[in-house]
């Protein structure tokens, strides 16, 4: 049953939604004729390559194994053959390592997957290391390792499992349509997640008042299970996990903290999708539900993609672009990453790809700040982002810390309500890296301090 639910108190905006792909059901994308695989899909250590060229591969097959705890498996995303295992354009913005592969076209699952079984036979161990071998990492962008996430340390109690239904972000819809066509599966690996934990945790959806049919379908999905449905306010960054946490729970995660520290674990709806797929078909992370938008491109779609198609292969089956652009987005456009080739993959953490052109607002970029208080006042952190700016454009990143610049969410509400039209994430974001490079000098320098040999 839904019932209205008051949203984060601190900041917030409404942008224009623009959810154009909203009634586009799920289309599956076929096979391109070279898939680029990156070891590195995830937050941690890459994987290792455990394949080598020429090697003919199956779907699901192990070829990148995980590289220490926090880190994840990766597998081939179709059968076929290995043509290359070496750099590539990545959506990080740089090169990575990656394995490209050769579709043969037959699509043949790895034997002993893609089987279906009763999830509730199998022991929390069993279902954490099912999770675990499939890849399966947070699918909403962080792409956190979700067999990490699932193993809190053993002093912090999990008592509130949440979904994560808001999907705020303007443009992106693969969510909402999971959430529609899907809908058992999603609840399925929800209450996954929920068994891993004693005693049973209280369970919240949280889904935005846009995603009426979305709360409809859900809670079908949920009758008669021991699952709360929350309609929330919509207002962006409703999706962010400890605005999330305030709305549904009333609880505050402070400086420093984690969601488990306040009893809270959250998922994504994709990430619960393909939490049932690992646990329930013993189907490895190798495919993913990805909205391709913008005014720009001529057939906007939510495609079912495999794992290392490149953009421009899915421009491609979408028509083209109807007008030049100048910005590719992976991500939504509040918190994505802008890209500079078309060549880049898709990968677990691709929940949608943008096609924009701005041009016309390049004249307002960079005007002085005018001390006008909207950024302060937006801000789900409470932060100064206009402070925050000025430190670091006076090259004043070391005294960051103390204004508590490493807070920021990187949202984007700053930037959108901004009137100067002042790259504010940006000059954040360069702040956290100077900072980040210092810290790694500081630390390095210590290190070498303590090997020097004695006199």
């Amino acid at each position: 049953m839904a019932f209205k639910k008051s949203t984060f108190k601190m900041g917030g905006i409404h942008p224009p939604d623009n959810k154009l792909t909203r009634d586009a059901p799920l289309e599956v994308m076929p096979l391109p004729a070279l898939l680029v695989v990156p070891l590195n899909q995830h937050i941690g250590k890459p994987a290792k390559a455990v394949v080598s060229v020429g090697d003919q591969v199956k779907r699901g097959q192990l070829i990148g194994t995980a590289d220490g705890f926090v880190s994840a498996n990766v597998h081939a995303p179709t059968s076929g053959k290995i043509k290359l295992i070496g750099r590539a354009v990545h959506p990080s913005g740089q090169y990575a390592e990656a394995i490209t592969i050769e579709p043969d076209g037959a699509d043949e699952w790895e034997a002993g997957l893609n089987q279906v079984c009763n999830w509730r036979d199998l022991s929390c161990e069993e279902i954490r290391k099912r999770i675990q071998d499939a890849g399966v990492v947070g699918m909403g962008g962080a792409g956190f390792p979700t067999h990490v996430k699932l193993s809190p340390p053993s002093n912090k109690k999990i008592d509130t499992v949440i979904l994560n239904g808001a999907e705020c972000e303007p443009f992106l819809t693969s969510d909402y349509r999971l959430m529609l066509e899907k809908s058992e599966e999603v609840v399925r690996g929800l209450e996954i997640v929920a068994s891993l934990f004693n005693p049973t945790p209280r369970v919240i959806v949280g889904i935005e008042a846009n995603k009426k049919n979305a709360l409809k379908s859900i809670g079908k999905a949920a009758l008669h299970k021991q699952i709360e449905l929350v309609e929330l306010d919509t207002k962006y960054p409703q999706g962010g996990e400890k605005q999330l946490i305030t709305a549904l729970t009333g609880r505050v995660i402070a400086d420093g903290q984690l969601p488990f520290d306040v009893g809270c674990l959250v998922q994504n709806v994709a990430t619960c999708f393909a939490i049932d797929e690992s646990v329930s078909k013993l189907r490895p992370l190798t495919e993913r539900a990805t909205t391709f938008s913008g005014f720009e491109l001529k057939n906007r779609k939510n495609l079912w993609v495999r794992l290392g198609t490149r953009i421009v292969d899915v421009m491609e089956f979408c028509g083209g672009l109807t007008r030049k652009i100048n910005q590719l987005i992976v991500g939504g456009p509040m918190m994505g990453r802008a890209q500079f080739s078309f060549d880049i993959p898709v990968t677990k953490t691709t929940s949608g790809v943008l096609f924009i052109d701005n041009t016309e607002l390049d004249s307002f970029k960079d005007r002085p700040c005018i001390r006008c208080g909207r950024c302060v006042e937006v801000c789900p952190q409470g932060e100064l982002p206009w402070l925050l700016v000025d430190k670091a454009m006076r090259q004043h990143a070391d005294q960051l810390p103390s204004y508590g610049y490493s807070r920021c969410m990187e949202c984007g509400s700053c930037s959108f309500v901004c009137p100067a039209k002042r790259e504010i994430v940006h000059w954040i974001k360069y702040a956290k890296a100077v900072n980040a490079r210092i810290a790694a000098r500081e630390k390095a320098k210590m290190e070498t301090v303590g090997k020097e040999p004695k006199a």
